[in-house]
């Protein structure tokens, strides 16, 4: 296992779209085990392979209050949505920055698991939330997409800010 470089937000490799994983094999298996524990010692609740530069359909997810509860989605297919929910998202790639958006209250996904079993989740709430937010991410979305064109240039000079400063 081995933790991985989370790319930051204006990155343009966080744009990429990721392409389908065509078999789930040692390698996908090798690279869930790193997301889990980059996503982990972020700390954070989800994270798509897009976000440590790895264009394939693969996200982690545990939103439990013990970390865990580990889920794995490959090729993750959004079936369902229903009702609106509201709520203040952050994200690895965008440290420090918190703004309401909102998705589906409860989203029906179709994917497979870390060997390659598929399945259906019905999920609610927070989990559908970044169950929404993870697949933005393959889709080269960031959550910032969803804010005005003034707030994401402000959260871009912060961030720009902040990498200066750190160099």
């Amino acid at each position: 296992m081995a933790l991985r470089e989370i790319l930051r937000y204006p990155d343009p490799r966080l744009r990429k779209k990721a392409l389908p994983v065509a078999r789930v094999d040692k390698e996908i298996q090798d690279l869930v085990r790193d997301m889990a524990e980059t996503m982990y010692k972020a700390p954070g609740i989800g994270l798509a392979a897009t976000q440590i530069d790895v264009a394939k359909r693969v996200i982690v997810i545990d939103v439990s209050a013990d970390r865990k509860d580990l889920r794995v989605f490959v090729n993750p297919v959004i079936s369902e949505r229903s009702g609106v929910f509201g709520v203040e998202e952050g994200c690895l790639s965008v440290p420090g920055v918190f703004e309401e958006v909102e998705r589906a209250q409860k989203v029906t996904v179709r994917a497979q698991d870390q060997h390659g079993t598929p399945f259906e989740l019905v999920a609610e709430d927070l989990l559908a939330v970044c169950i929404q937010h993870e697949i933005d991410h393959l889709d080269g979305k960031v959550f910032v997409d969803y804010l005005s064109r003034l707030k994401q240039q402000r959260i871009r000079k912060k961030l720009e800010k902040q990498q200066r400063l750190a160099m």
